[in-house]
This record gives C-alpha cells, structure tokens and sequence, in this order.
C-alpha cells in the first residue's frame, strides 16, 4: 500500500503530538466561558489562518472529489486524512470535526471498509477515544495484517497507554511496509520509555543521518524525540535537537511546546515567548506563554491565566476530558491549587502514560505531599526503567531510574 504524501507523518507523529494533551495532533482551541467584548473596536480578538495557498487548493479539491461520489470511500478518506492534517497543523480542533463529517457515512459502522477504520481511528484517539481507536485498528489489522499505517497508529496508541512490549512488537511488523526510518524511529520511540534510551539515540542518530536533506518532515519528527530524550535525561544536547527539529519544520506545534518546556526548565522563559506568543488560539501554547509571563513577571500574564481559566472551564461544560494534563499544570503552576492538579493528574494518568502525564503527576503529588500518587509514580519509574531523574527526585524514587 503506497500512502498518499504526509500519511506516515500523520500517523507516526501521534507519538509526539499527544503531548499537547489532545491526543495525536494538537492542543485544542476552547471557548471562553463567557463572552468578552473588547474595550475599543480596533482590538484584534484571533487572527484567523489565511484561506488562501496550496492548503486550501488541495482541500477545495479533495472537498470536490468526496462530494462528486459521496460513497466513494477512497475520496471521502483523503479527504477526512487533508483536514487531519491541516488540524495536527494549524492547531485548530474544528478540522477534526471535518474529518468526522466527511466519514459521517460510516461513522458508526463497526464493519466499515478497512481504510475508514484507520482514519476514523485516527481521529479517535486525537479524541483520548483510545479503547475505540484499538478496537478499530484492531478490526483493520486482522483484515489486513500488513497494513503499515493501521499497524503504526496502533504502536502508538499502545504506547501512550504505556502496552509498550505491544507497541513495539507492532513496530517491527512494519519493516517491509513503511520506509525504514518510520520503522526504526518507531522502535527508537517505544525503546526511550523503557529503560533502552542509549540504543534509542544511537537508532535515531544513525537513521537521521541517512535522511536526504528534503525530507524535512521525517527530520523534525527525529530530531523533535531526540530533543525529548535529552530533555528527560537533563542532557544538554537536548537544545541541539529542538532547534535542529525546528529548523526542519518552524511551525510545528509539538515541538515549539516541547523546547519552550526545555526553556522553562533551564530558567530560559524570555526565549519561551517568541516561540509561544504566535498563536494564542492553541492552548499548549497558551499556557507554556503564562509560565513564562509569570516567571519573568509579566502583567500580561493575568490575562493569559484568566484566558485559560475560562477555556478550562468551557471544556468541563462540554465535558471535554482531552485537557486534563494541560489543566493539572495550570492549577500546580499558574492557579495555586495543588489539590486540583493532582486530581487532574490522577484523572489523565487513567488514560494516558505518558514521560510528561508521569511529571505532572510527580509535580502534583510533591506538592501535596500525597503517598499513594508518590507511590504509583515510584513503581512505574520501576516497572518500565524510564530514564528520568527529575521525576524521580520528585518522589524519592532511587538512583535506578537516572542515566
């Protein structure tokens, strides 16, 4: 099965892009509890993303395509696929929304074709819907057990819940089906969190360095983890890898969140904002700009935590749970309330297992003091050998779990 252009990067950046607490493709733009009406006219509220361009080209013509034949479902999968796309890109949820409604014809059929399983399992677990999403792919897989792309999404659907021995042994049933960087980066990914990170850089180190130099995408996604695996190991060489990501791709949304994380750590947050402030619409970025408002002592940073406050609350109201991490930070760090972030941190660590879903669960448990969260971070340190002394001295866990 030959994908259509970006469809591995798609799938296989789900690992990464979960971290922005909106399953695999982005931090998601919320409604403010109650409208704010602006103190003079000439005040800009949102830039909207231009509708012009090449994006928009190609979406006018998949759009045209799907409504052409509406039960062709090769043409109503690429076009569900191009406004995933533009969603992982933009930040913007409502293109989910659009993926969803151009599958509506299956949306709810448990035996639908095999390429609307994938993709509609996609879009679930941008969702957090991970037992639907496996249910899916797992459907797919049994129809079709050399489907690269099911088998990818599905590694990394495994690997966020923490399945990592499923998760990897689904990486190498790719070889033979996705070009071998996908397939060693995959294993790279699953080998960091489980005690393997030496052979993990070394896999990622020697693959990026076969890459040509166009492959843009394939190198940010790379050099993005390598950045992660540094970063959790307190490995200098972690800000050689986030720039280096960037430089492959400036408008990536996982790593802009991911670096600007470094920044704060290192007492960086002037350099937070530049890479932050661009796009107030998406929340992971939002709040890395109120940490950094806040630690260097900004008055913007009220308006930014009280922008948050309200998109917090609007997801509660819709009962939206995909926030609970990005939320559990903001009451630890931004809204003084220790309860309610290890609240939210033990809700979102039910779902998703994540190195980041563990440290604020750490973070959220210092604080509070609580043993049994301490406890449960301490045996996961334990259970899976993941490299990362930060958490670790934040529960007294031993020596075992640092480089």
């Amino acid at each position: 099965m030959k994908p259509e252009p970006g469809s591995w990067r798609t799938a296989g950046r789900a690992i990464a892009a979960c971290a922005l607490g909106a399953g695999a493709a982005l931090a998601p733009i919320s409604a403010a509890a109650m409208p704010y009406v602006p103190a003079e006219d000439a005040k800009v509220l949102e830039r909207v993303p231009a509708r012009g361009g090449a994006q928009a080209r190609e979406l006018a013509r998949l759009r045209a395509a799907a409504g052409a034949v509406p039960a062709d479902v090769g043409a109503a999968v690429a076009l569900a696929d191009g406004y995933y796309r533009v969603a992982q890109r933009e930040g913007d949820p409502r293109y989910l929304g659009y993926a969803q409604a151009a599958l509506a014809r299956w949306w709810k059929d448990a035996d639908a074709p095999t390429a609307v399983l994938v993709t509609r399992a996609t879009i679930l677990q941008s969702s957090h819907a991970f037992d639907a999403a496996l249910a899916d792919l797992g459907r797919a897989i049994a129809r079709e057990p050399r489907n690269g792309r099911a088998l990818l999404v599905r590694s990394t659907v495994l690997a966020v819940q923490g399945r990592y021995a499923d998760a990897r042994a689904d990486c190498t049933r790719l070889f033979g089906l996705v070009p071998e960087f996908y397939v060693f980066t995959c294993v790279a990914a699953v080998d960091s969190l489980n005690g393997s990170t030496d052979a993990a850089v070394a896999t990622l180190r020697r693959e990026l360095a076969k890459l040509p130099p166009a492959d843009a995408d394939a190198r940010a996604w790379g050099e993005s983890l390598l950045g992660e695996f540094a970063h959790r190991r307190d490995d200098p060489e972690a800000e050689t890898s986030f720039r280096a990501a960037l430089a492959a791709d400036p408008g990536d949304l996982y790593t802009l969140g991911a670096y600007a994380d470094w920044l704060l750590d290192h007492g960086r947050a002037a350099e937070v904002l530049p890479l932050t402030g661009r796009d107030a619409r998406v929340d992971a970025l939002l709040l890395r700009t109120a940490l950094a408002q806040q630690a260097l002592g900004r008055p913007e940073a009220a308006a930014s935590i009280a922008t948050l406050r309200a998109r917090f609350a609007a997801s509660r109201l819709r009962g939206d749970t995909v926030h609970r991490r990005e939320e559990a930070r903001f009451a630890l760090h931004l809204d003084a309330n220790p309860a309610a972030a290890l609240r939210l941190a033990q809700e979102n660590w039910a779902v998703q297992r994540e190195p980041a879903d563990l440290r604020i669960l750490a973070e959220a448990a210092a604080a509070t003091g609580d043993a049994t969260a301490k406890n449960v971070v301490r045996e996961w340190l334990a259970q899976t050998r993941l490299e990362y002394p930060k958490v670790a001295a934040l529960t007294g866990a031993g020596a075992g779990s640092a480089r």
